[in-house]
This record gives structure tokens, sequence and C-alpha cells, in this order.
């Protein structure tokens, strides 16, 4: 193969000849002769922690690549990038999803490599790593460490992190005891994996095996199966062969792949998360994918993977029932067929051999008996969301999906901690809690807070849902009848951000409606008293504030989009 790639990235000394010459001589220390450069040479993107944990067993994986590339008569070499994970990153991953996804793009073109594979697991690291090598365009595979195995308590299943949330709530509602709550939290996350119910991690694995950027089956297979081992090992070897025939991912990341991958978003009812991270990828390789696209492809695409927080199972028990690809062959009608992936063959010859069990048919569901008619996401316009905003209809109360209710507002994220347990809040289970300035620059980072806490003093009384809507994110793993990602955000001076206390509110996810009923002209009065939130003062967090797009955009910065080719 040719090594032009490699001959390129040349560290800059002014004198060529000098640069390959004493590359050659500290590479000597890695063991392989000069000749052994010749070969396809990958680098292997490590994200492994033990701060974060859900990176924290990916080692053997990442021995099991190099396997794998050697086996195929490559070279592996890996390299340290960003990891992130949700549970012990302040304030939010979503801050430095773009920080790991320019880690990601600058370490492959910096380096001599031919070939990458990505390995990731919490939920921002392979959105990150899809848009970095979206943006690098060399030969590139994604492989994630695994769901964690289900955990258990007192005879009931337990999934990270739906039930943390359940279970918390629960105990602010005084109907768990303190020595419970400490049992199940002991319970919550036994094995080492990502968030075993469809989180946003597992959505982003789904979704990039949909859109061909993964080995068929890899996103379910548990984090403690020897198969993910093998599969590591099938990831190597076919890193190699990418690189012999020069297979890029803007060539397997297509319009048509990203639709497949939204399809399969409906399909198993994955987390809200993912309609950020597909447009930003997107965004990277110049394509366009509007929020009602999303929305046409929710109406036409069954809901058919009974999968929690939406369904039943987790995805111990979808790995089981076949995982992405079964959900894929039943999708097959809707699905683009012809799109190129990283097997080197197209979706359509990668379905041919896939079978199903009848066992698990509770599960998987078929495309013409299915959980539910239309997708597991749907998008909302009006002047509340002139930019629009997403729900998930089926993790939601039925009651509450055509409802008009008094605004309660909560400023910020501190407004919101300080006074939602206060038993003087006047606020009643009919009215809609509003939280402001918790977007991209308000919050800044979007943070997960849109699964805003049930007051106490509601809790008490039994009340578990009510209507939530603001302009930050919710937890993939998260539930209820909330409205999420409005945009434009408060921070920039969207409509949101004019809601008052008191003000009535109407959420019509059947019309796809999210309206304020206030007078025109009062809004305009309103927006002579709206102040922009101040900007970070240095690093970082001011560059991301300057430079971040909007929900509706992908959140990624203004000057990573894609060129037009």
């Amino acid at each position: 193969m040719s090594t032009t790639n490699k001959s390129k990235k040349l560290t800059s000394y002014g004198d060529r000849g000098f640069s390959q010459f004493i590359r050659q001589a500290f590479n000597r220390h890695l063991g392989y002769e000069p000749e052994d450069y010749q070969k396809p040479v990958i680098g292997i993107c490590n994200t492994k922690s033990e701060i974060n944990r859900c990176h924290a067993h990916i080692g053997p994986l990442i021995d099991a690549i190099k396997t794998g590339v050697l086996m195929a008569g490559g070279i592996p070499l890996e390299f340290p990038t960003i990891s992130l994970g949700e549970i012990n990153t302040s304030p939010t991953t979503m801050l430095y999803r773009n920080l790991a996804a320019m880690d990601t793009e600058e370490m492959i073109r910096a380096q001599p490599i031919d070939g990458v594979v990505l390995i990731g697991g919490c939920d921002k690291v392979t959105p990150s790593q899809l848009m970095g090598a979206a943006s690098a365009d060399i030969p590139s595979i994604i492989i994630t460490g695994g769901p964690m195995n289900n955990g258990e308590y007192e005879g009931r299943t337990l999934g990270a992190c739906s039930d943390c949330r359940f279970f918390w709530q629960e105990y602010r509602g005084g109907k768990v005891n303190d020595q419970e709550i400490d049992e199940i939290n002991q319970a919550l996350a036994p094995t080492a994996g990502h968030c075993m119910v469809m989180g946003s991690a597992s959505t982003m694995a789904v979704c990039a095996e949909a859109m061909g950027m993964m080995l068929p089956g890899g996103a379910a297979i548990p984090a403690t199966e020897n198969k993910r081992l093998q599969h590591a090992i099938q990831t190597g070897k076919k890193i190699v062969e990418l690189v012999e025939k020069d297979i890029r991912p803007s060539q397997i990341m297509t319009r048509n792949s990203l639709e497949n991958a939204i399809r399969m978003l409906m399909a198993v009812g994955g987390s809200t998360n993912a309609v950020i991270h597909l447009v930003a990828i997107a965004g990277r390789l110049n394509i366009e994918l509007p929020l009602d696209l999303f929305d046409e492809l929710s109406k036409s695409t069954p809901f058919i993977a009974n999968l929690r927080p939406a369904g039943k199972y987790q995805m111990e028990d979808f790995y089981r029932a076949g995982g992405a690809p079964v959900v894929m062959k039943e999708l097959q009608s809707v699905l683009h067929l012809e799109e190129m992936t990283v097997t080197g063959k197209s979706v359509r010859e990668n379905l041919e051999s896939v079978k199903f069990s009848e066992t698990y048919r509770d599960i998987i569901r078929t495309f013409e008996e299915p959980l539910h008619k239309e997708g597991g996401i749907a998008v909302l316009k009006g002047n509340l969301a002139p930019n629009g905003a997403v729900i998930k209809p089926k993790a939601a109360s039925a009651e509450l999906l055509n409802h008009k209710g008094r605004a309660v507002v909560f400023s910020s994220l501190q407004d919101l901690e300080e006074r939602i347990d206060d038993p003087h809040l006047d606020i009643n289970p009919e009215d809609i809690m509003v939280l402001q300035n918790a977007g991209p620059v308000g919050g800044p980072g979007m943070p997960e807070a849109g699964m805003l806490p049930i007051p106490q003093k509601l809790l008490k009384q039994g009340v578990r849902d009510m209507i939530r809507i603001s302009d930050a994110r919710m937890s993939g793993t998260a539930f209820g009848t909330v409205v999420l990602h409005t945009a434009p955000e408060a921070a920039v001076g969207g409509p949101i951000g004019l809601v008052r206390t008191g003000d009535l509110i109407e959420l019509n996810v059947e019309k796809r409606s999210l309206t304020l009923h206030v007078d025109e002209q009062e809004l305009e009065n309103r927006k002579k008293d709206w102040k922009p939130v101040p900007i970070v003062g240095r690093g970082y967090t001011r560059l991301y504030q300057k430079h971040v797009l909007q929900a509706d955009q992908g959140c990624d910065f203004d000057f990573l989009l894609g060129e037009e080719k």
C-alpha cells in the first residue's frame, strides 16, 4: 500500500530528510524495524480512564484490537485522547464533547497513521469520535466498551440510570428509606460498562452501527461477554482491510446512512441526545439534518424495541434477542440498503445473514406489529420554540401529552435548586415547570437538567410526573413528560426566556405544537428587559460560549462545520 499519508505527516524541522531520520531513530524504541512501518499503521484512540468508570475496563479490548491488527498484517499504535464520563465531569460532559471531537480530529490528522480504531463508551465519547473521524476522514472504525450487566434488588431488575432516577424520586417522596436507598445504590451499576438501558451511550452505539461505522452486532454485546473481545479482534482485522481498500468515513457516513441512524433511533426509543449528536456529525460532513426530518422519519418508523426507559427490557436482553441487526432486518423496507459499511459490504448484504428467534419476540417486535406505530421522539414547534424542541412521548404520561397549564418559572439551575423543595412554593400538579438559561450558552454546556425534580411537597402527595420544559437536555435514561432542547435558548434571547410565572402554556404532542399564550405586544415589551448571560472570562468555556451553535444545529462550534466540496 502507499505510504503517502505517513510521509506527509512529518514533524517540521525545515529538513524533510532529517525529519524522517530522527523519526526512524526514535521509533526503534518500540521494537519495530523500519520496514514494518511500510505496513498499514493503525492508531488506536485510547480513552481509558479510572475517573471515567465507563472506560476503566477497555484495556483488554485495546489489546484484543491490537491482536486483530497484527493478525491482518498491520502495525497497531495506541494513543490517548480525552475521556468523558457523565458522572464525574463538572458541570456536564456536553460542555466538553466538542473538545473531545477536536482532540480526536487533530490527533488523527497530526500523527503518522493510515487508519484509526475509535474506542469509547460513555454518552458523549462516541459522538465526539464520530465527529472527529468525519472531519479527519481517514479509514476509521468505532467500537464501544459495551453495556453493563443488569442489576438486581429484591428480585427486581435494576437499570442504571433509569432506576437511579426512579428510586431517588421515591426516596425524596418518602417511599424509600435510608437503608433501602443505600442497598439500591450498591446494586445499580454492578459490572464494568456503560448504562445498560437505552440511554445515550447505548443509543449512540446502535446509531453508529446503523450508519455503518461499527461491525454488525457490536453495540449490544455486554462489557462482560467473551464475544466483546472477539468483536474487538475482528474490529482490528477490519480496519486494516479498510486502509487497504481506502474506505473512508465520508463514503460511509452519507445522508442516507444518517437517515438509517435516525430510523434506528426512533425504532429503539433512543435518547433525545442523539438528535443533537446526529445533527453535529452531519454538520461535519456538510450534510443538513433539519429537525423536521427527524419528525418525518419518526412518523413512518415503528417503535419495535421494547427497551427501557420507554419499554420493559435492557441491553443484556436486547443482545440475546440479536441487537441492532435484528431491528434493521425488521426495518429494511424503510432503510437505505445500498449504503457502504465498515464490513466493506452494503447494508443489504449485511442483513442477508441475520436470523431471529421467536423466543425473543417481546423484546424486538415485528415491523407489522410494533409496540407503537410511530417512533420514540417527536419534534415540537410553536411560538415558545420557533426552531424546535423535542419530547419522548413513549416515556411520558399519556394524559399530559395534550395539556394547558400555568407556568412556574425557574430562571436558572441555581434558582431551581434553591426553590424546588420550598414548602411555600406556589405550584400544583397541573402546572407546567419551566427552566430557563440551561442551554448551550446559558448552562454553559446544556446540562442534563431537563428532568426537573418534582417538588417534594407534590411527591409526598403522590405526584410522579408533570410537564417540564427547558432549553436543557435530559439523560437518555430519564423519563417523564419532559420537553427539551427548546430553541433558541433563553441565553441568546429565545422566547423561553420571556416566560413568566402565571403565563399559560399549551402542549399538544399530536399536533406537534408548543404554545405560549401571551400577547405578542407583551412579549415585545418583555424583550426590552432581556439581558444576555455573562460570558465566562477565560479558557475553553469562553470559547464554547462564543462559538457554540444552538441545539437544533447540533451544538458544534461554528468553525468546525464541514466545507462545501
